[in-house]
C-alpha cells in the first residue's frame, strides 16, 4: 500500500542542448530512450518514483510546449499533475509553486523533487534511500537533499559538505558550486564531501517556511489559496509565473537555509549531462567502441560512441575517440574531448542552418 502523504515533482523543462543533433527544443533529451533499454528517461523516472509514490501524487513541471509530449508518454499521469511553466525561471519558482499546489491538497504531504533525465543503475537501493528520506521529512522540519558518493575529482558537479557523525543523514555544512581540478581532488580526499545530484526531500510546510524566510517576494507573488487546484490556476500561473525572479533553488534556498540535510548515497547514478557520460553508461566492445541504434562494423577504431537511427549500418576506418550522431537529415562528428564546445556548435547551427535545426 502506498503512502497517500508522499508525493513527487519530476523536473521536466530542459532542453538538454549538450545532446544535440538528438535532444532539440521540440524534443529533449528526456523524451528520448537514449540508452536504447526500450523507454524515455522521463519514463523510466516515473517508474521507478512510482514505487513509492502513488501515480496520482507525481506532477511534473515542464514548458507549457511540452504538454503534449509528457501525456503521451505517460498515460498514468492526468491534465491536472503538469505544471505548465510559461516562462523558463529556473528551478525555485517551479518547486515553490508545486509545494503550494501540493500543500492545498494535503497539508501534510511529503515531497520528492527530482531531474527527469537521470539514470539510476540500482533502483532498489534508490527506493530505500527516498523512503529513509521521505520518513525523515515528515517527522522533522528539515530540508534533505541526496548526495553521490564521488569516485573522481569531478569538476561538472556541485559539491555538498557535510558534518561527520554516526548518524546516517548529515547535517550540510556548505554547498560549493563548481571546483576547479585542485579544489575537487581536495574535496575527494578529504572524505566528507558528497557530489550534488539535485535531488531533494522535504515537507510541503517545510519548503514553503524556507521561501518564507529566505525568498518572501517570490512566495508573496505565489500565495494565492485561492487558485491552487481549480480553473483559476493556468491563469494566474500564466500571468505571476514571468514575474518571479530567475533564480535556482540551491540558491535561492538551500545555501542560506540553516536546517539542510544530506543523505550519502550510492545507487549507480549518472547525469547523463553529455554524450561522454553516456558513453560511460553504455556497454562497450573489446576496443571500448559503444554503439545505440546502428549495426557497426568497427575497423581499427578505439573508444568511440556511435548513436543513429535503428538499424542504420556504419562503418568506421581509423576512427579514434569520437562522438558520432545522426539523427534524420543531420549528422554529428565531434572528437570526445571537445563534447563541451556542443552547446557553441548549436548556436552555430542555428545561425547558420536555421532553428528547425536546435
Amino acid at each position: 500500500m502506498k503512502n497517500n502523504n508522499y508525493y513527487a515533482v519530476i523536473m521536466a523543462g530542459g532542453v538538454g542542448s549538450r545532446f544535440w543533433p538528438v535532444s532539440t527544443q521540440e524534443f529533449p533529451k528526456q523524451f528520448h530512450d537514449m540508452l536504447g533499454k526500450g523507454q524515455s528517461l522521463i519514463q523510466r523516472t516515473f517508474d521507478r518514483i512510482n514505487d513509492l509514490v502513488p501515480s496520482e501524487n507525481i506532477m511534473i513541471a515542464t514548458n507549457q510546449r511540452y504538454e503534449g509530449l509528457v501525456l503521451d508518454q505517460l498515460p498514468k499521469t492526468s491534465k491536472e499533475q503538469l505544471l505548465l511553466e510559461p516562462a523558463m525561471r529556473n528551478t525555485a519558482p517551479c518547486i515553490l509553486y508545486a509545494a503550494l499546489k501540493i500543500y492545498d491538497q494535503n497539508p501534510d504531504a511529503v515531497i520528492l523533487v527530482a531531474p527527469s533525465d537521470h539514470w539510476i543503475d540500482n533502483e532498489q537501493e534508490f527506493s530505500r534511500n527516498i523512503q529513509t528520506s521521505f520518513e525523515a521529512c515528515a517527522d522533522r522540519d528539515i530540508l534533505m537533499t541526496l548526495g553521490i558518493q564521488p569516485n573522481s575529482p569531478n569538476t561538472g558537479y556541485g559539491y555538498i559538505q557535510f558534518e561527520t557523525s554516526e548518524d546516517e543523514i548529515k547535517k550540510v555544512k556548505n554547498f560549493t558550486e563548481k571546483p576547479n581540478l585542485e579544489t575537487a581532488e581536495k574535496f575527494l580526499a578529504s572524505g566528507d564531501y558528497l557530489w550534488n545530484a539535485g535531488i531533494f526531500v522535504w515537507s510541503a510546510k517545510s519548503i514553503v517556511k524556507a521561501f518564507e524566510t529566505s525568498l518572501p517576494e517570490m512566495l508573496q507573488l505565489f500565495n494565492n489559496t485561492d487558485v491552487y487546484n481549480t480553473e483559476k490556476e493556468i491563469s494566474f500561473i500564466d500571468e505571476n509565473y514571468p514575474l518571479a525572479e530567475n533564480i535556482s533553488i540551491d540558491f535561492g534556498i538551500m545555501e542560506k537555509a540553516h536546517n539542510v540535510h544530506v543523505l550519502p548515497v550510492d545507487f549507480g547514478w549518472n547525469d547523463l549531462g553529455t554524450w561522454g557520460s553516456l558513453y560511460n553508461k553504455l556497454e562497450k566492445d573489446t576496443d571500448k567502441n559503444a554503439t545505440v541504434g546502428s549495426e557497426t562494423i568497427f575497423r581499427d577504431s578505439h573508444g568511440n560512441m556511435i548513436r543513429t537511427q535503428s538499424g542504420k549500418r556504419v562503418v568506421i576506418q581509423g576512427l579514434n575517440d569520437y562522438i558520432v550522431v545522426e539523427k534524420e537529415d543531420v549528422l554529428l562528428i565531434c572528437p570526445k574531448k571537445d563534447e563541451q564546445d556542443i552547446k557553441q556548435i548549436v548556436a552555430d547551427v542555428k545561425k547558420n542552418f536555421g532553428e528547425d535545426f536546435v
